[in-house]
């Protein structure tokens, strides 16, 4: 007498086919892993740009105020530091994801104008990012825009008024 219940009919898989299916979901890890943290560094880089270019949009609308930037020597860019007769330039404190300690900030330097120079500033992104993110960006001090480029070493991002973004060592 042959067993008819339901139980009697069904297979498991295999070890074989199990093992085939955990190496195809290897292989998948193995080739979007690294695509996913590659995504995560770019949108590190992406988010410094950002900050520092809404950083310098407040600094200019203050200087269109006050004909002067806020002195600064390496302080941290915080409201308090772009607020000049009760109007707020900066509306918060900007964080770069890519900073290795959440209390980082982004540190402002400016210089007055004197003697026919120009009033200017200097913007400087706490984080430390991937070259490769970079490479698109103009090494700071180049010549003609010379951009990073693919073997970029630079992990630093700035901005300075006049030129832009720049990448720094």
């Amino acid at each position: 007498m042959h067993d008819t219940s339901p139980r009697a009919r069904q297979r498991g898989f295999t070890l074989i086919e199990l093992m085939i299916v955990v190496a195809i979901i290897a292989i998948l890890a193995g080739i979007l892993i690294p695509n996913f943290v590659n995504a995560r560094a770019q949108a590190q880089t992406a988010a410094c740009e950002s900050n520092l270019r809404s950083i310098a949009t407040a600094l200019e609308l203050y200087y269109a105020d006050n004909q002067v930037y806020p002195t600064a020597s390496g302080a941290a860019v915080q409201p308090a530091l772009l607020t000049a007769n009760g109007v707020a330039y900066l509306s918060n404190t900007p964080k770069d994801p890519a900073a290795q300690n959440g209390a980082a900030t982004y540190a402002l330097t400016t210089a007055q104008a004197t003697g026919g120079s120009a009033a200017t500033y200097t913007i400087v992104c706490p984080g430390v990012h991937v070259g490769s993110t970079l490479a698109k960006i103009p090494l700071t001090g180049s010549a003609g825009g010379t951009v990073c480029g693919t073997n970029c070493t630079a992990t630093k991002v700035e901005y300075v008024a006049g030129q832009g973004l720049a990448a720094a060592p």
